[in-house]
């Protein structure tokens, strides 16, 4: 029995993978990072929240703990061997995770960065098959990315790299978790656009993903939805242009909680991207993610 956990930084989310990539069943909880005050506070929920998760899983399917052939995890940040490493949205700088967990379960651990599983799986089983170059985003709590260029993933030797998110768009723009002004993920994250949302439209400060995306479309004509969403996409297109122009994917794909929003956010991506990308010839699909927030979870054991 493979298990995958996706460590997110509004969520975990655990599962049981077939050898043929699939996802046979999953349990979730939800993190609060807002009320997470300290690094030991933060492994302790960590921690909490996985075992609670395996013991569901198997309760639910019928393996027991010596099952367990290998716990992937995807990580954000950029995770060693053994170690969460410098995760920003948690508040964590190091935590030997994977000491914690074999010593528990017995079993092979690993740990890849979060963007690099999830686009992996995009890429041997969703929406990324039939492309050789292409950017995968996974925009949520903040932006993770994988790159593939020959149908190859490219992997640097020191760290997982590729943190589109932490490109500077604005030097003296939004402060960021990493310690940076102006980082793409403070104006391109879907956190950030649902703080935008609740403060622009006047909601609720606890709506929900679902009920925003019903608001915005029952209004999408209404002006302030239209401002908000021009303000977004246009932010968007400033980074995901340099993309392109770095790389002339023949796809980009977008996973993360932005992959709900494809009907309202993709139509007026094509459009804004035609400002700022340099080759104005460039070709390139933009889709979104077949396999949504199964991907982190399938990557974590196949990367």
């Amino acid at each position: 029995m493979k298990i995958g956990i996706d460590i997110g930084g509004s969520h975990i989310a655990s599962g049981i993978v077939d050898n043929k990539g699939v996802l046979i069943d999953k349990v979730a909880r939800d993190i609060s990072s807002a009320n997470i005050k300290s690094e030991k506070q933060a492994q302790k929920i960590i921690i909490n929240i996985i075992d609670e998760e395996i013991e569901e899983l198997i309760e639910k399917s019928g393996f027991n703990k010596k099952d367990i052939s290998v716990i992937g995890l995807a990580v954000p940040g950029s995770p060693s061997k053994t170690a969460i490493v410098n995760t920003v949205n948690l508040h964590i700088k190091k935590f030997e995770i994977a000491k914690i967990l074999k010593e528990k379960y017995g079993t092979e651990v690993k740990l890849k960065n979060d963007g690099k599983c999830a686009g992996f799986a995009e890429k041997k089983f969703g929406a990324l098959k039939k492309y050789d170059d292409c950017v995968f985003l996974c925009i949520g709590t903040g932006v993770g990315s994988a790159v593939f260029l020959g149908g190859k993933l490219l992997q640097p030797k020191a760290h997982p790299g590729f943190e589109f998110g932490h490109m500077i768009i604005n030097k003296n723009g939004n402060q960021c978790n990493c310690g940076n002004k102006g980082c793409f993920e403070t104006y391109a994250s879907m956190k950030r656009f649902k703080k935008l949302a609740i403060k622009k439209l006047g909601l609720k400060s606890d709506i929900e993903s679902e009920e925003l995306q019903r608001y915005l479309r029952n209004n999408i004509d209404d002006n302030k939805v239209v401002q908000l969403i021009d303000e977004y996409i246009d932010n968007l297109s400033i980074g995901l242009s340099n993309i392109i122009n770095i790389f002339e994917p023949e796809a980009i794909c977008f996973g993360g909680s932005f992959s709900y929003y494809e009907d309202i956010f993709l139509p007026r991506l094509k459009e804004s991207l035609k400002k700022y990308v340099f080759n104005k010839d460039s070709k390139y699909d933009l889709i979104c993610a077949e396999l949504k927030n199964d991907a982190g979870i399938i990557g974590a054991v196949e990367l």
